[in-house]
């Protein structure tokens, strides 16, 4: 082989080589920047999902606060409907004891009337 022949096959190789280093590196850098890109859509995107989840948290505690209130109010509406059942008891034994003590007044004034036949007047008879 002769010396031009040698030395062009050289600057091949060391073309080729340098095309090849140059291809690496520009993929390296693109292989970086889409990494890049990447990381960036997935930063946006767990801060919309952090936002998101913010704003369910505070969703799901307006309706645990709301669902504590309903509670509260249950047992307030229980507590008076007691209350209520209780006073209903004590009214209907007044009203008992008023409809015994009317009885036992018609009784009497049956017993002292003369015109009110009595069952002593009835056996009597």
């Amino acid at each position: 082989m002769e010396t031009g022949q040698v030395v062009w096959i050289i600057v091949a190789i060391v073309v080729l080589l340098a095309v090849i280093a140059v291809v690496a590196v520009l993929a390296r850098k693109r292989g970086h920047a889409q990494r890049k890109r990447q990381q960036d859509k997935d930063r946006h995107r767990a801060a919309e999902m952090r936002e998101q989840a913010k704003a369910t948290e505070l969703d799901a505690r307006e309706r645990e606060a709301k669902a504590s209130m309903a509670e509260a109010e249950a047992q307030r509406a229980e507590v008076e409907a007691e209350r209520l059942r209780q006073q209903a008891q004590e009214r209907q034994a007044d009203a008992h004891g008023l409809r015994e003590k009317v009885t036992h007044h018609s009784q009497e004034a049956d017993a002292l009337d003369p015109d009110v036949p009595t069952d002593k007047d009835r056996r009597g008879h």
